[in-house]
């Protein structure tokens, strides 16, 4: 195992923070990247890091990892350092209020239009070619603040891996994961290790966050150049959402990192015989299908269903009490599908997004995450 460091730019006199990376494996397979905690306060991510850490060292000894795999447990010093009155406020920088999984380098932007010259009709060549153009181009970039220095060191960290698990956690969640639609079969057997409730597939969610700006350059090289020259799926990326925030727990962090060395091994990066796949309880469905509940007034919050339910078109979600007037709002669901993630708060404010039903046909367009 090799461990780095990476600087970060100095905010103010007499300040520095670095993300520091572990290394391991011989190198020259597959690269595989995770990462934790983009979002400083969800911290089930970092505990899962750490068991996959004594893992991959025990396999190492054992000379059973065949590729390279890269952690980083702590994917946002920045974030950990921002507490407001004893709460750890993780998601946005405080700075500049940007979320700290938006607005990375757009690869595919950055690439274009000079990689047209470098592709053959050799595959392999091509993925080769179009990391070299990667490099270049993050090479070329020169963030001016601690944020954008951020995020540019972990583009280069993960540019050119092979698979990328981006790790977060919702405010309370199923456990349920987001990839490209493109990718789906390779990342099937992942969502069924780790015993996803909701798969949630999209090609561009808009804003550039951290998965998508991998897997995304690779579709959108193939619809520009894929009827001359073949184009891979040259990053197999994830985010996965390992529950809520409150989801803290040894039992936890055993289940999930195995699911992942699992993964791994059917993939050929970790030498032995993986552990056979499972059934997926339910199918994967397009992000833009996932029906966002929102209160129409505000009151105290009383939800009536639990994550990980399935529900059907009618169920009631939740109730707004107003205890002031009695009156009792009842939100219920417009689709089908699974409850995969709900607000951690019981007072609604009025337009406030408090849960997300997972349902089968796509009908939302534009951005399609949480802010």
């Amino acid at each position: 195992m090799q461990t780095q460091t990476h600087p970060l730019i100095a905010p103010t006199l007499g300040t520095a923070r670095n993300l520091t990376s572990f290394h391991y494996g011989p190198g020259g397979g597959q690269k595989i990247y995770i990462q934790s905690s983009l979002h400083a306060d969800e911290l089930p991510g970092m505990l899962v890091s750490w068991a996959l850490r004594r893992k991959l060292a025990a396999l190492e000894a054992a000379g059973k990892v065949r590729g390279e795999v890269v952690i980083v447990p702590v994917a946002n010093p920045i974030g950990l350092n921002q507490h407001f009155l004893g709460h750890l406020t993780g998601r946005f920088e405080t700075n500049s209020a940007q979320n700290f999984n938006r607005n990375f380098y757009e690869l595919s932007a950055l690439i274009q239009p000079g990689i047209e010259a470098r592709l053959t009709d050799n595959i392999d060549a091509n993925r080769t070619a179009i990391r070299a153009a990667m490099r270049e181009a993050l090479n070329e970039q020169n963030p001016q603040t601690e944020l954008e220095s951020q995020r540019l060191a972990l583009q280069k960290l993960s540019y050119d891996a092979d698979v990328v698990l981006d790790l977060h956690c919702d405010w309370e969640a199923a456990m349920h994961l987001y990839t490209n639609p493109d990718l789906w079969p390779e990342v099937e057997p992942l969502a069924c290790y780790l015993d996803a409730k909701a798969s949630l597939l999209a090609l561009n969610s808009v804003g550039n966050p951290f998965d998508e700006i991998h897997s995304f350059c690779w579709s959108d090289l193939r619809g520009r150049y894929g009827d001359r020259f073949p184009i891979p799926n040259g990053s197999i990326s994830v985010t996965i959402e390992l529950r809520g925030q409150r989801e803290v727990s040894y039992e936890y962090a055993e289940r999930d990192a195995q699911a992942i060395i699992e993964y791994l091994t059917k993939r050929g990066v970790i030498d032995g015989t993986p552990a056979p796949v499972p059934a997926l309880e339910f199918a994967a469905t397009p992000l833009a299908g996932a029906e966002p509940i929102v209160a129409p007034i505000s009151g105290v919050l009383v939800y009536r269903c639990e994550v990980g339910t399935w529900v059907d078109v009618g169920h009631e979600i939740a109730d707004i009490v107003d205890p002031l007037t009695d009156r009792v709002v009842t939100l219920k669901s417009t689709v089908a599908g699974v409850l995969y993630a709900r607000h951690l708060t019981r007072f609604a404010t009025a337009g406030l997004e408090f849960a997300r039903i997972a349902g089968a046909k796509a009908f939302r367009s534009g951005s399609l995450l949480s802010n």
